[in-house]
């Protein structure tokens, strides 16, 4: 059967979700985060979308971000897949597939639930039990909504100032 086609309209916000293959991880270390954070950058350059938040957990990744144009949300998706996993399977003896099929895109219509999926992405290493205060994990966008750390990557949207 063939797949569906995306919904990739342009200038409507995304939250973008990809799994790692059998939910195991896709980041084994802090190298590897860095890494795909490093190509996250490289692919909205190239794309132009816009990413409002993000984070990186040890077997899956959640992306808010909205594409400037028709496509550029897969468009980074899959320059972003082409670049990391020949490092990741390189660096880590690993050959075949790192995620789980395809990444996983909801529609954001509106600013409430554009606020809903910020919180609900940066709350998820609290809801993972894996800190108390998502200020203090450093692998998602929350650090920089705070003003802990520079946000060079985010693209406030409006709903969010």
């Amino acid at each position: 059967m063939a797949r569906q086609p995306r919904f990739d309209l342009h200038g409507i916000p995304q939250h973008i979700v990809q799994r790692g293959n059998n939910r195991l991880p896709c980041f084994l270390d802090d190298l590897d985060r860095r890494t795909y954070l490093y190509l996250l950058a490289d692919s909205l350059h190239h794309t132009g979308c816009q990413l409002h938040g993000w984070v990186l957990m040890d077997n899956h990744v959640h992306l808010l971000l909205t594409p400037p144009h028709a496509g550029a949300a897969g468009a980074l998706m899959q320059r972003l897949g082409r670049n990391y996993v020949p490092l990741f399977n390189a660096r880590h003896g690993c050959t075949g597939t790192l995620w789980e099929g395809r990444y996983k895109a909801s529609l954001v219509a509106d600013d409430h639930y554009l606020l809903q999926c910020l919180r609900y992405i940066e709350l998820n290493p609290v809801r993972a039990a894996i800190t108390d205060d998502p200020a203090h994990y450093p692998w998602s966008s929350c650090q920089s909504h705070l003003g802990l750390r520079p946000g060079n990557r985010l693209a406030h949207h409006p709903t969010c100032r």
